[in-house]
């Protein structure tokens, strides 16, 4: 039964996955469930567990997906429909903890951490649940947490007991003074103007992809007009392909930005920095991308264990 219901809710989900925006009016094309009913109380639901969002636009209502790696977020959101929110009803490679293990800390949504400091729900709310409230609560303003009284955060959940209370406030501080500590470090000017620097660049700041990731992340660097290092950006998570690396979601926040140009970067958890004909293939289409809206793709550097290498040089 739990299959049948898992594989209705995939009919309705997955084919608006690869569209990271789309109409109300397009949903009869778009999936393959035919009972419309169902089809708007999967997406009502959705849109409350925070997976989808709604946009208003052209008099018309649109949907937009709440992250660009949509099916992963499709497939937690069905596991809870189908086990329940309760960690220890979900499949292991789906708990929280599980998953920072396998993938790290920067993979897991707020929702996820928060779940991991509440550590043990009570009676009738798991720590799961605790996590979503307490994220869906604070989700334009995540800073604010730390200002509330544990009576406050138990009106949002009563998930938040005296210890986990405790265990949330303990790891927003021991965050705010990493942070400090990295910013009293003395900052150095970088200018990146050659193939070598780009790569001595990126393999100081992502030497983490090197050494800890399991999975291929990619990322920007964003550079200003001088060709120094703006900000770096994570745009997915998962196996380079040319078709989930999408021109928008790569520029973006390089427009904003106010970027010159870019620098591509992504590892391989195989630690065999060798570029594939997708490594190739995202590069080409980004630099043409680019192009058009008058940023430069400088390079694209792969980081691996063995070294980091620069698929300009290759």
């Amino acid at each position: 039964m739990s299959e049948t219901r898992r594989q209705r809710l995939q009919s309705v989900l997955y084919p608006l996955a690869y569209h990271p925006q789309f109409r109300q009016s397009e949903l009869p094309d778009l999936v393959e469930e035919t009972q419309a009913a169902f089809v708007t109380r999967t997406i009502n639901a959705v849109v409350r567990a925070g997976v989808l969002e709604r946009v208003h636009s052209d008099d018309e209502l649109h949907y937009t997906w709440a992250s660009t790696d949509p099916i992963q977020l499709i497939d937690r959101w069905i596991q809870d429909q189908i086990h329940g929110d309760q960690v220890k009803e979900r499949p292991e490679e789906e708990r929280p903890r599980e998953r920072l293990l396998r993938e790290g800390a920067a993979s897991l949504s707020n929702a996820d951490l928060l779940a991991i400091l509440i550590r043990v729900g009570v009676v009738g709310e798991s720590a799961t649940t605790g996590g979503t409230k307490l994220a869906n609560h604070f989700d334009e303003e995540l800073d604010a947490i730390r200002e509330q009284s544990v009576s406050e955060l138990r009106h949002i959940t009563k998930a938040v007991t005296k210890a986990s209370y405790c265990q949330i406030m303990a790891g927003i501080e021991l965050g705010r003074r990493a942070t400090e500590a990295a910013r009293e470090r003395p900052v150095q000017i970088v200018k990146i103007t050659s193939t070598t620097e780009a790569t001595e660049y990126c393999a100081q700041k992502f030497a983490y992809l090197a050494g800890d990731a399991v999975q291929e992340e990619f990322h920007i660097v964003t550079l200003d007009t001088k060709h120094k290092p703006i900000r770096t950006h994570r745009i997915t998570v998962g196996t380079l392909d040319s078709s989930l690396v999408h021109p928008r979601e790569v520029f973006r926040p390089a427009i904003r930005d106010a970027a010159a140009a870019v620098l591509l970067v992504h590892n391989h958890p195989s630690g065999d920095p060798t570029p594939s004909r997708e490594d190739h293939a995202v590069t080409e289409r980004l630099t043409e991308a680019g192009k058009l809206i008058g940023i430069t793709v400088l390079d694209h550097i792969v980081v691996a264990k063995e070294r980091c290498l620069s698929l300009r040089e290759c």
